[in-house]
């Protein structure tokens, strides 16, 4: 157990950051799998564009490495194209 008040307050501080960040990790999967069931070319627009944006502020936040996002997002603009 910790013995310094910073110490203490430094694992409190973890712990939320660490179900912040699983919670939108695990919303952006769930974005990219629903987006890639999505057969309507419209609606899969619209989508996409709301992926990219999660990926990138994943990416920025160092929840998922940059060149992940890249190729995910790469994959998505491909698939949406060929709809």
């Amino acid at each position: 157990m910790a013995n310094h008040k910073s110490a203490l307050k430094r694992i409190r501080s973890n712990e939320a950051k660490r179900l912040r960040n699983k919670y939108q990790h695990k919303t952006a999967r769930n974005a990219v799998r629903d987006l890639r069931i999505v057969e309507d070319k419209k609606d899969a627009e619209t989508k996409l564009n709301n992926v990219i944006s999660m990926l990138d502020k994943l990416a920025k936040n160092n929840i998922i490495h940059k060149n992940k996002a890249a190729n995910i997002k790469s994959k998505l603009t491909k698939h949406v194209a060929t709809l």
